[in-house]
C-alpha cells in the first residue's frame, strides 16, 4: 500500500513536470493510454474483459467513470498550476466532503466527532489558501473540484457495494478518460516533443503500477488496512516538491496540510468503526 501511493506521487510529479509543455487534455490522454497498458494486468482471474459491459447498475458505473475522468483532468490542471503539496492537501479534503454528501444522499446521521473533523479540514483549507492574503487561483478551484469528484466516487462505491465486477469499474474509468481527453485535445493538439514522451510514459506507467500494487495489497490484507497508507502521499508531496520543484510551504501552509491530513484520517477511522464499508469496496484511486 505504501509503495502504491509512492508510485502515485511519482506519477503526479511527472504530470507536474509537463506543466506548460503540453495541453491538459493531451497529458490526460497519453498518460491514461500508457497506464492502460499496465492496467491490462489488473484483470481478476475470475473475470473477463468482455464481462465489463455486463453491468447490473450501468448508470452508476457510468457516473463512476465520469467522476474518474473529471478528476483526472482537473487533477492535471491543479498539479501543473499549484505547488505540489498544496494541490494534494486540497484534494485530500474529499473525506470531509464525502461526510457531508452522505447526509443528503445516503441519509446518514453524522455525530459531533465527524463534524469536528470536517471543521478541521476546512480550517486547513483556509490556512493554505488564506483568502484576502493569497490570490485564489483556478488551480485551487480545480483541486477542490477533484475532492468533490473523489467524494462522489466514495458515495457511488458505497451504493454499488460489491454488485459490480471490478473489471467493469476499471474499464469505465479508462475508457471514459480516453474518450473525453481524446476528443477535447483535438482542438489544440500538437505532437509531444521527444523530451516529453518519457514524462508521459512514466506518468502513466507509475499510475498503472500503483493500481497493480493496490490490488496485490488488497489480496494480502483487508482494504481497510491498506487505505490509510494513502496519507503518506502528504509526506511525498513535501519531499518531491522540495527536491524537484524547489517548493517549500510556509508555516501556515504546513499547519493547513497537517489539519487536512488529521481530518481525513480521523474521518476514515470513524467511518470504519461505524460501518466498515471500506472493507466492502474496491481499492482504486480516482485519478488514473
Amino acid at each position: 500500500g505504501f509503495l502504491a501511493y509512492f508510485l502515485f506521487s511519482c506519477s503526479d510529479a511527472n504530470v507536474k513536470a509537463l506543466g506548460g509543455q503540453l495541453p491538459v487534455f493531451e497529458i490526460g490522454f497519453f498518460s491514461t493510454l500508457f497506464a492502460a497498458l499496465v492496467l491490462l494486468f489488473l484483470k481478476p482471474r475470475d473475470e473477463r474483459w468482455r464481462d465489463a459491459i455486463r453491468m447490473r447498475r450501468p448508470l452508476l458505473v457510468a457516473m463512476r467513470g465520469a467522476a474518474g475522468a473529471a478528476a483526472g483532468v482537473l487533477g492535471i490542471f491543479a498539479f501543473t498550476t499549484l505547488p505540489f503539496a498544496e494541490a494534494y492537501a486540497l484534494i485530500f479534503l474529499s473525506p470531509s466532503i464525502a461526510t457531508i454528501l452522505s447526509i443528503f444522499i445516503l441519509g446518514e446521521q453524522v455525530g459531533w466527532r465527524r463534524w469536528l473533523a470536517v471543521a478541521l479540514g476546512f480550517a486547513g483549507v483556509l490556512a493554505i489558501v488564506r483568502p484576502g492574503f493569497e490570490t485564489l487561483e483556478l488551480g485551487h478551484l480545480a483541486a477542490f473540484a477533484v475532492s468533490f469528484c473523489a467524494a462522489g466516487t466514495v458515495i457511488i462505491l458505497r451504493t454499488l457495494g460489491q454488485s459490480e465486477r471490478r473489471v467493469s469499474l476499471l474499464a469505465a474509468v479508462i475508457l471514459t478518460s480516453l474518450v473525453v481527453n481524446g476528443v477535447l485535445m483535438l482542438g489544440d493538439f500538437r505532437w509531444p516533443a521527444a523530451a516529453d514522451l518519457p514524462y508521459l510514459a512514466m506518468a502513466g506507467s507509475f499510475a498503472g503500477a500503483a493500481q497493480l500494487c493496490l490490488i496485490l495489497a488488497a489480496r494480502s490484507a483487508p482494504a481497510n488496512q491498506v487505505a490509510p497508507a494513502q496519507y503518506s502521499q502528504m509526506v511525498w508531496a513535501l519531499v518531491i516538491g522540495g527536491l524537484f520543484f524547489s517548493e517549500f510551504p510556509d508555516l501556515p501552509a504546513v499547519i493547513g496540510i497537517g489539519l487536512i491530513a488529521i481530518s481525513g484520517l480521523f474521518t476514515f477511522l470513524r467511518e470504519e468503526t461505524r460501518g466498515r464499508w471500506w472493507s466492502r469496496t474496491i481499492l482504486q484511486r480516482d485519478r488514473v
